[in-house]
């Protein structure tokens, strides 16, 4: 695999193989989204996500990463990311709860993440995930050869801000491939006094914008992973993996 500027520069065939992980993954979020409702446990979305990947032949990307101990990270409400499922934890009407996936297929890794509304959602919540789902098409389109991997930033947050909403600056996206996080990291803002990297066909990007109603400063919970709002309201996230290419953006994190 070739380097650019320290990223990984990915051939045909490593980007097909990507495309079939990702695809998987597209599939297990399907199926999540489907058993969204009411009264629903999150440790029934990580028995889904274990069972498919038994079936698709393929290995969790995060069980066991930096020691997580689930196949997902199932983050509800004023939880940002890496949320733990629970037998306890009981989703309600009006609840949103965000999911984050991946799975390693022949050595390359896929990775994408939802938001879902349970029932019947509040409009300030169904506005905070259709904006952070299209300010991830935001970024996603400056995702072309020649282009700065801030733009991609700026793209994003532009659109976030222009609503008012608060972007995690904790978290970002990366560079993925043989790896789950490579290089480059992926703010959804514009860092200051920092140059990014011109953006190169082959190079592969999980771009993840996570947004919030309020503050977008972060408090980590005791069990060292579960990341939430420091002023509690609710947040979002979406995610895809996609490949730039001399024909543009491709999405591969999907179904289809």
């Amino acid at each position: 695999m070739k380097k650019f500027r320290g990223v990984f520069v990915k051939n045909d065939k490593e980007i097909g193989l990507m495309r079939e992980a990702n695809r998987i993954v597209s599939k297990i979020l399907d199926e999540l989204g489907e058993n969204v409702r009411p009264g629903v446990p999150t440790m029934l979305f990580e028995e889904i996500c274990r069972k498919r990947c038994d079936e698709f032949g393929v290995r969790p990307a995060f069980l066991g990463y930096q020691g997580f101990p689930y196949a997902l990270c199932c983050s509800v409400n004023e939880e940002i990311v890496h949320g733990f499922p629970s037998r306890t934890r009981i989703i309600e009407e009006g609840d949103i709860v965000s999911f984050d996936m991946g799975v390693v297929f022949h050595g390359f890794y896929g990775d994408s993440a939802r938001t879902f509304g349970v029932g019947q959602v509040s409009e300030e919540s169904q506005k905070l995930m259709d904006v952070t789902r299209e300010s991830l098409y935001k970024g996603i389109e400056q995702a072309v050869p020649g282009n700065n991997l801030y733009d991609i930033s700026a793209a994003i947050q532009s659109y976030v801000e222009g609503f008012g909403f608060g972007i995690v600056r904790r978290f970002v996206g990366h560079g993925i491939g043989s790896h789950l996080h490579e290089k480059p990291e992926i703010p959804n803002f514009v860092p200051k006094g920092i140059s990014g990297v011109p953006l190169k066909a082959g190079m592969v990007l999980a771009i993840e914008p996570m947004v919030t109603v309020g503050s977008y400063e972060v408090d980590v919970l005791e069990d060292k992973w579960t990341a939430v709002t420091k002023d509690r309201k609710y947040s979002a996230h979406f995610e895809h993996t996609v490949a730039v290419t001399s024909d543009g953006p491709r999405i591969l994190s999907v179904s289809d």
